[in-house]
């Protein structure tokens, strides 16, 4: 019995603030006529299909043989296993009623029937194993983009060397058609990238110098050269495969009903039998009422329940990773197919997350360059997107010590013996700057003051350009239903100016970590509530909404941490398209938990009544779970339709 079925005990595992995960080994994918797990059930099937033969032709010895092997050949992959789950760990599970029920038939003479019961059962078995391995080959089939060889240029010489060996700090040189093996940062050369199976996205980026780029992207045009950022075994690729394999430790909440529910069952069945045995043959004929009891113990068997979530489950979560959407826990799936409402943060979001500096507005008396380089001294210490347009301008920044960032205020620090802030105007007040920063919010550009010993010395314009689907994207959630929001710790003029362009109404500006995360809960309150952010500041708010969507899953930390899911692209119309995945799945997740309850309630009465014998009871019973793990695996399609925004995911998978 798979730990899905029987209830695993393995508690998940937090990556993100565990030691760098070791190297995974690439999928293998088994034939399923070498698979060993399947071709012992198919074997025990053919002899007991040449023992229904004997038997038509009266060769009653030779058919008896027949079942007996099918017998122990079906029994030998579910019985071992139930013994030791019973003595070793002291646990009730399905294997177990399926090892009595054997027993039971062959102490009453139906050898046949067990044969048939084991047989099917362990094909079952061998069949769910399969669903879910495959399922998670579909996940870690992300390793296989990352090829086993680089070359690399030392002293202007090239070699290839084996991925796993490279190191940061390498120059690597991409030929046109070759995958990248690892994170890094173009030196020479400009092409475009086709990111299509890291992110989703199916239009080819630009690259050229300065840009970051990452492993798994297939070089489309001209040859480049890129210095390592990370190395062969430990990079965002590898990142990404280790949060989805997280997926598979954690289950979802209805996942956990069903085991809820599977658990009491196993030992409710077990008193159902005996009950059922004993009154009826206090009644009736002892004989007829034990064979009865255990049929009891096939048909109430929760087996079909217990793989109905996790299959479905772990099939959706490698059909979102398609979407560029790497969805932590079956929790967080379940979670995702339920939302109505999507909060954003502005920056690094709705916007290109490529600000730049548009004005430097010093005080009187204060050069220009004193203003930008005092600002630079501290953003090169923070991650906020808008530190990287500060810094550009401004070669070789001064040192700084003691820098603190306080998250959606600012930063503090010393430079040249002197404290320095740089912040939001909110924080740090403009002072006699006070009228230029507004006109600058005005054109809706993000102020940034900066003040030296108390003093401010100067004001910063930023601007961050909206992404150019931001639009659609807000359409195309508001066509399935769903509330768009924006949250932000800008002014309250820059806001309103990119919202009314994003087509955004329900606006929030000037807030706080804090304050983010109290208005998701007054969401979540009338509505499933997700989060969208990429910042340290969106940290409180992306755990405190019903799901928390991390925008790259090479962000911040503490975004990523905080959240449930990490969207790897950049192209906002796959969120869309993911949360009708999600949906789908919800559905086919119910779908599953009715079936399966509705099979049990079906054959309880029948097997109790005599209408179903052992043969009928375990061909309908062990069909169902097929038919349940065949209509799970329908969630790892990704979606498809009418909607322009299906285009994005190129051709049929």
């Amino acid at each position: 019995m798979s730990a899905e079925c029987c209830g695993s005990d393995a508690s998940p595992s937090t990556l993100l603030s565990a030691p760098a995960p070791a190297p995974l080994a690439p999928p293998t994918h088994t034939q399923w006529w070498r698979d060993r797990s399947i071709l012992i059930p198919l074997v025990a099937g053919a002899i007991l299909a040449t023992g229904f033969a004997l038997e038509v032709f009266g060769r009653e010895p030779l058919a008896l043989g027949a079942y007996w092997l099918a017998l122990a050949l079906g029994a030998a992959t579910f019985v071992p296993g139930a013994l030791r789950r019973l003595f070793g760990q002291k646990k009730l599970g399905i294997g177990l009623l399926m090892t009595i029920s054997a027993i039971g038939a062959v102490v009453l003479g139906y050898v046949q029937e067990a044969a048939a019961l084991a047989f099917l059962y362990a094909l079952a078995e061998a069949l769910e194993d399969r669903a879910m391995s495959r399922a998670r080959g579909g996940l870690r089939a992300l390793l296989s983009l990352v090829p086993e060889t680089a070359t690399v240029v030392e002293d202007g010489v090239r070699r290839e060397v084996p991925a796993a060996t490279l190191r940061p700090g390498q120059t690597i040189a991409l030929r046109p058609g070759e995958r990248l093996a690892t994170d890094g940062v173009v030196t020479a050369g400009s092409s475009t990238l086709d990111t299509s199976a890291v992110t989703g996205e199916s239009m080819p980026a630009a690259a050229g110098p300065g840009d970051a780029v990452a492993a798994g992207s297939i070089n489309r045009s001209a040859a480049l050269e890129i210095r390592a950022t990370a190395s062969g075994t430990v990079n965002s690729l590898t990142a990404i495969v280790e949060l989805v394999e997280q997926a598979h430790a954690v289950k979802g909440r209805r996942a956990r009903l069903a085991d809820r529910i599977a658990r009491p069952l196993v030992p409710g069945v077990l008193l159902l039998a005996v009950a059922v045995a004993t009154v009826g043959s206090v009644l009736g004929d002892p004989e007829t009422w034990v064979t009865r009891a255990f049929i009891v113990l096939v048909a109430a068997s929760p087996c079909a329940l217990a793989i109905a979530v996790p299959v479905t489950v772990v099939s959706a979560i490698g059909g979102a990773s398609r979407l560029g959407v790497v969805i932590k826990s079956g929790a967080a799936f379940e979670r995702l197919g339920t939302i109505r409402r999507v909060a954003l943060d502005k920056t690094g979001t709705l916007t290109r997350n490529a600000p730049t500096v548009t004005a430097v507005i010093p005080a009187d008396g204060v050069p220009e360059r004193v203003v930008r380089s005092l600002a630079a001294a501290l953003e090169q210490h923070s991650t906020h997107p808008l530190a990287a347009a500060i810094t550009a301008g401004v070669p070789g920044p001064e040192p700084a010590s003691a820098v603190t960032e306080l998250p959606g205020l600012g930063l503090t620090g010393v430079v040249g013996g002197s404290e320095v802030r740089v912040g939001n105007p909110r924080w740090l007040r403009p002072g006699p700057l006070t009228a230029a920063a507004s006109e600058l919010e005005a054109a809706g550009q993000t102020v940034v003051t900066v003040a030296r010993d108390g003093r401010v010395l100067g004001v910063i314009g930023v601007r961050d350009e909206l992404r150019p689907e931001v639009a659609e994207f807000v359409r195309e959630l508001r066509g399935q239903g769903i509330g768009v929001a924006m949250l932000t710790g800008d002014n309250a003029r820059t806001a309103h100016a990119l919202a009314e362009l994003a087509g955004i109404t329900d606006v929030h500006s000037e807030l706080r970590p804090a304050q983010k995360a109290r208005l998701i809960n007054a969401f979540a309150v009338t509505a499933p509530t997700a989060m969208i952010g990429d910042g340290i500041n969106d940290a409180p708010a992306l755990a405190a909404a019903s799901v928390g969507i991390a925008m790259g899953a090479t962000g911040s930390d503490a975004a990523i941490e905080s959240a449930d899911v990490a969207f790897t692209g950049t192209d906002l119309r796959l969120i869309p398209l993911a949360l009708a995945h999600a949906r789908r799945g919800h559905r086919i997740i119910t779908q599953n938990i009715w079936l399966s309850l509705a099979v049990i309630a079906a054959l309880l009465p029948l097997a109790i009544t005599g209408v179903l014998g052992f043969a009928a009871v375990v061909l309908v019973h062990e069909l169902a779970e097929v038919v349940i793990i065949a209509n799970g695996l329908r969630a790892a399609r990704p979606p498809r339709g009418r909607s322009p925004l299906f285009g994005l995911l190129g051709p049929p998978l």
